[in-house]
């Protein structure tokens, strides 16, 4: 069963193609400018007159990932439901969660677009369920030409970090980014003052496929990042309208975030690095 890909999808004009925002990441917690980047994405993308934005998804890393001040899976997905809650077209993911081993962002990807296909391909048959059970008669050659759905086009949602993390050694495969860019696309949202076009042009692999990049600015200037939250979180400080209340509340009850835990995984190699720097 796929009770992530299987809720109801906004409708689109004819003309434009469907697109799925996937963003991974560690919402370690997540913040409202996690969330606002769904809604940034959204709407250049809806203003081009290509694209109609029926779903985001987003899924939080699994335990495996091995980064310093990382907590549970189970909370971070906790968060992100919470979080989703009030949302009437992003929703959560929880497979990447829960694999034992780190999954790059590649194959998590393609699971996403499989799934797609697996949705688009139930409503072909279903469709031809209910044709077939119509009680005129319809001529086999009709029953066999039935119109498919196409599958929705599936992009990598993520921040200017993301992108210029590209060309940090063995932390992304250069298979891994060819796929990525060329095959998904990514929607990159760029903060006043980053010069991602810059990194743009200086990637030959990130240029072969620079139409597939789309950079969008948040000209609403937003500083706010889990690393500056968690801090705050330590302190005993406020972070009331920087993440969402029923976040705030979720870590309150669960007793989240302190110094032992930002010490969690202090000692050990992120679980990209391990792999790939053998």
């Amino acid at each position: 069963m796929l009770p992530d890909l299987l809720e109801p999808m906004m409708e689109k004009p004819d003309s434009q193609r469907e697109v799925v925002l996937l963003a991974c990441g560690s919402f370690n917690p997540i913040t409202n400018m996690h969330l606002r980047m769904f809604e940034l994405a959204r709407d250049y993308l809806h203003e081009t007159g290509k694209y109609t934005v029926i779903k985001g998804i987003i899924s939080p890393v699994g335990d495996g990932y091995k980064k310093k001040g990382l907590i549970e899976a189970k909370h971070r997905l906790a968060m992100v439901k919470k979080a989703t809650e009030s949302s009437e077209w992003v929703t959560v993911s929880s497979w990447e969660s829960e694999q034992e081993q780190w999954v790059e962002t590649a194959k998590v990807l393609r699971y996403h677009y499989e799934n797609l296909e697996n949705v688009s391909n139930n409503e072909t048959r279903n469709t031809a369920q209910r044709r077939r059970s119509k009680k005129r008669k319809i001529e086999e050659k009709d029953d066999n030409s039935l119109e498919t759905k196409d599958v929705p086009e599936l992009m990598l949602l993520c921040g200017a970090d993301v992108v210029e993390s590209f060309n940090t050694p063995n932390l992304w495969k250069k298979e891994d980014i060819e796929e990525i860019v060329g095959k998904f696309g990514i929607v990159c949202i760029s903060r006043l003052g980053s010069n991602v076009e810059k990194f743009v042009y200086e990637s030959d692999i990130i240029w072969k496929f620079k139409k597939n990049v789309h950079l969008v600015t948040e000209w609403i200037t937003n500083d706010v990042s889990a690393t500056k939250v968690r801090r705050a979180l330590r302190r005993g400080q406020s972070v009331k309208y920087v993440i969402p209340d029923s976040v705030i509340e979720y870590i309150q009850k669960h007793s989240l975030y302190n110094p032992c835990s930002e010490d969690k995984n202090a000692n050990v190699v992120l679980a990209p690095l391990q792999r790939y720097a053998k």
